[in-house]
């Protein structure tokens, strides 16, 4: 049971992740974004994701720069992640893109790289490429990002290292059981993104109803219900408050029947792209 918002998941290559973390998708450049990367490694967050596409990777670089200052922990303490672009998946293009971010992230190395979508023909190159960096020592876990049982069986069966982590759309509404449990069976650690769906359940009166009886909120009765299912999560907050209130989710416990009603509201229901049928 994960009681501690700096408990982490042991990868299968050893390399110990935060269950939870810090999300910044679609928070723009500058002091906001500074502020809030600041924030959550002050109030214990140990880990942070972004990626290429978001545009935000100097700000995410200078908030984790101040923040060690200020804290006085080390970089070591901290589990960075970015992700290539489709435009930059190939051998090449992937390696150069990894300098691109580590560059404007303004650090040496990231915890995680991932290939952000199963671009058709091009994500093996893709995977190649993040094979080298990390059998070089440059980044210390690789994994990629909305791939399907499908994508990750095509990956596994041409690669010398099998993906540490699939990020994927995950929340009460799209909670992707078989995809969940081929990853478990093959050691691929799971994350969600969009944990929160994007605000879209705080009113539902499953989640309210279980909300109530705990004295949480229901924002906290989801990431807790990621947790309980071996899911790492990474909700995005911008303001300070919001940040303290998604991380108190380890002082309390969904029972079992709570776990199974909110298993019940899957309706396969995305906010984002669907990984077979979007255009890239």
């Amino acid at each position: 049971m994960t009681t501690h918002l700096q408990d982490t998941t042991t990868l299968h290559n050893g390399v110990k992740m935060p269950w939870f973390g810090l999300g910044v998708f679609k928070v723009e450049e500058g002091a906001e974004l500074v502020d809030a990367v600041k924030s959550a490694i002050r109030h214990g967050y140990r880990s942070i994701d972004t990626a290429a596409i978001y545009n935000n990777e100097t700000s995410v670089g200078q908030g984790i720069r101040e923040a060690l200052e200020e804290t006085k922990l080390s970089r070591e303490d901290l589990f960075v992640t970015s992700k290539v672009w489709n435009a930059d998946l190939g051998y090449e293009a992937t390696i150069a893109a990894y300098e691109a971010s580590l560059s404007k992230l303004g650090l040496d190395y990231l915890d995680l790289y991932l290939i952000h979508w199963p671009v058709k023909g091009k994500y093996k190159e893709a995977w190649r490429a993040l094979e080298t960096l990390y059998k070089e020592g440059r980044v210390k876990a690789i994994g990629v990002s909305n791939f399907q049982i499908h994508h990750l069986e095509d990956v596994i069966e041409g690669a010398e290292i099998k993906p540490m982590v699939n990020q994927v759309e995950y929340h009460p509404l799209l909670s992707q059981k078989p995809l969940l449990q081929f990853c478990k069976e093959t050691g691929i650690q799971f994350e969600a993104w969009s944990p929160l769906m994007q605000g879209q359940l705080m009113d539902n009166a499953v989640l309210k109803e279980i909300a109530a009886k705990h004295g949480k909120s229901v924002a906290q009765v989801i990431l807790r219900w990621d947790l309980q299912n071996g899911v790492v999560t990474i909700p995005k907050s911008t303001k300070e408050h919001r940040i303290i209130e998604n991380a108190s989710v380890f002082d309390f416990a969904l029972t079992e029947t709570d776990m199974a009603h909110i298993d019940g509201l899957n309706q396969d229901q995305r906010v984002g792209p669907d990984p077979d049928n979007f255009d890239f």
